[in-house]
């Protein structure tokens, strides 16, 4: 065990020493200046902190090191690892524990007879007997409560799969308030968040309202400074006084602009954002137009509907069982009205975006028409391409919904995926195919998309089934970016700004094919229907009166006609 004295001499009361010289024993370079300075803001930062890193910068591992750090210089700490699942957190004290078992410097520290040694539950050699172990970890669902710690590092406790709609945002927010509990009241004691906001509405930035301060180290030097609300590291700041461009890698030891280019391209421009530029400015409605709360969500008949439903913004007609994917205050709604006349639909569309790449899908979406409004009743998507259990499965679906009109991408394969569709749709349905369909214009795809459904949902033209955001909430669960929520709520006319967006593209196809039909007037829809319904019920009462004979088709001599009147 060193004295003190002993780890002041050889300068490893500085963690940044200390950080050397644990690269030195993984054989890994030396730490980078971006390394070193995020090592000397955990040394030096607030007791409430959130250090805040573009992903692959290594904030993980050294926090390890200052985990261990720390257990060097006063072998008594009580440190608690929480994370968004057990596994993830016992990774980090494993981690800690083999370091402790491998590196000379800190063997002294390992376990001895009697004590408690799991490598997710450990004390350090040195420590006095108490309750809580020296180096503890646990889910953010786990048992956090009856512990106590120095020292809690909250390492990626916000993950896409907590975090994805407003209900599961509100729950993590609720868990970490048990953090101050489980903190002993000591003017040492810290709480550190490590991670990369997931969200928009991060809970990092929430923590902010909360007392936390925040440092952020971003990929590159960003375009606004003013993004990030004062939080910015210095290093950075320094740097674009210094005159860096904008663009220009922050730390090009570990990431040259080659390389962010490539992450750039397979996170899209939005996760790109929040994954490596650390950027959760609020969006606005220009950024994001399409909202939930503007679409009607309800149950829908596969044969009939509604000839007139009203859209109200009113509270009482938002959906509360039906967890909302998009942004904050964001939510489905009920139709405020339903006219209690049923009509069948004029006719089902099925449009379909072929795969183009490997991780993109094959996506489909039907709509329904009736009276100006649009019903989706399905859509969905297949990584396979155009595989045979795709082709199938798409035809399947046009027989189920009874589709009298399929669209396809034109641009793609010039029309193969069209032409491998039709022997299945033969052999379940009929070849329904519309082979003179184009895509509008040539304008960018994000554009055309939103000029698209934009004034449709504002309008509250478009109706959604409920089983459709059903089971659009697993594949949230799965696989976000993927989601039709999901590529709905963050659509943006920024150029790949997602990185999946068959399926909102295939919902624009759909919509974009029926436009000259949505000028029509619902109210003027229905006043017709209704007159429409009127005359064939008189039509109907005539034909009784006349025994049998219609009214219209054998009229009553007029002579007689006019006698019957006397």
């Amino acid at each position: 065990m060193f004295t003190r004295e002993e780890l002041e001499r050889e300068g490893l009361t500085d963690f940044r020493v200390f950080l050397v010289h644990v690269w030195a024993f993984l054989g890994l370079p030396k730490p980078t200046k971006v390394q070193l300075d995020i090592a000397y803001w955990l040394q030096h930062g607030p007791n409430r902190a959130i250090l805040q890193a573009f992903r692959g910068v290594g904030k993980s591992w050294i926090t390890v090191a200052f985990v261990l750090w720390h257990l060097l210089l006063d072998p008594q700490k009580k440190i608690m690892v929480v994370s968004a699942g057990e596994g993830l957190a016992s990774d980090f004290t494993k981690f800690c524990f083999q370091l402790i078992h491998g590196m000379p410097l800190l063997q002294h520290l390992a376990p001895r007879h009697g004590q408690r040694a799991k490598s997710n539950n450990f004390d350090v050699g040195p420590a006095t007997p108490s309750k809580d172990p020296s180096v503890k970890s646990v889910g953010i669902t786990g048992q956090l409560t009856g512990s106590r710690a120095d020292i809690i590092v909250a390492d990626d406790v916000e993950t896409p799969k907590n975090s994805y709609t407003l209900l599961l945002r509100e729950r993590l927010s609720e868990l970490v308030k048990e953090f101050d509990a489980v903190l002993k009241p000591l003017k040492s004691s810290r709480i550190i968040y490590l991670g990369t906001p997931q969200v928009e509405e991060s809970l990092y930035v929430k923590l902010r309202q909360r007392g936390y301060t925040t440092r952020i180290w971003p990929a590159q030097i960003p375009e606004d400074e003013a993004r990030y609300s004062g939080a910015l590291a210095p290093y950075v700041t320094r740097r674009m006084a210094a005159g860096w461009a904008p663009g220009t890698p922050l730390d090009p030891e570990r990431f040259n602009a080659e390389d962010l280019a490539e992450r750039r391209a397979s996170y899209g421009r939005a996760g790109y954002a929040l994954q490596f530029m650390l950027d959760t400015s609020p969006s606005d409605a220009e950024k994001h137009p399409l909202k939930l709360k503007n679409l009607m969500v309800m149950d829908i008949d596969p044969e009939v509907a509604p000839i007139k439903l009203v859209w109200s913004g009113e509270r009482q007609y938002a959906i509360q069982d039906l967890p909302a994917g998009g942004f904050d205050r964001d939510h489905y709604v009920y139709p405020s009205w339903k006219a209690p006349e049923m009509a069948k639909y004029v006719r089902t569309t099925m449009a379909i975006d072929p795969s183009g790449k490997g991780t993109d899908e094959t996506a489909y979406a039907i709509i329904k028409e009736l009276h100006g409004y649009i019903f989706l009743v399905d859509i969905g998507g297949y990584l396979d391409g155009y595989g045979e259990a795709t082709l199938q499965s798409l035809a399947g679906k046009a027989a189920r919904w009874q589709v009298n009109r399929i669209i396809v991408e034109p641009n793609f394969g010039g029309g193969m995926f069209a032409e491998l569709l039709r022997p299945h749709l033969q052999k379940v349905s009929r070849d329904v195919i519309d082979d003179e369909y184009k895509l509008p214009g040539k304008a960018r795809k994000e554009d055309r998309i939103l000029d698209t459904l934009a004034p449709v949902v504002e309008n509250h033209r478009l109706v959604v089934s409920r089983k459709v955001i059903e089971e659009d909430l697993k594949v949230q669960a799965e696989r976000p970016a993927y989601s039709f929520v999901y590529q709905y709520t963050r659509m943006s006319r920024i150029k790949d700004g997602i990185p999946h967006d068959d399926r909102i593209d295939a919902l624009a196809m759909a919509v974009g094919s029926v436009t000259d039909r949505m000028s029509r007037d619902p109210d003027k829809m229905q006043a017709k229907f209704k007159e429409k319904a009127l005359l064939a019920e008189l039509k109907v009462h005539m034909k009784n009166l006349v025994g049998g004979r219609s009214f219209n088709d054998t009229p009553l001599p007029k002579a007689r006609w006019h006698k019957s009147l006397r």
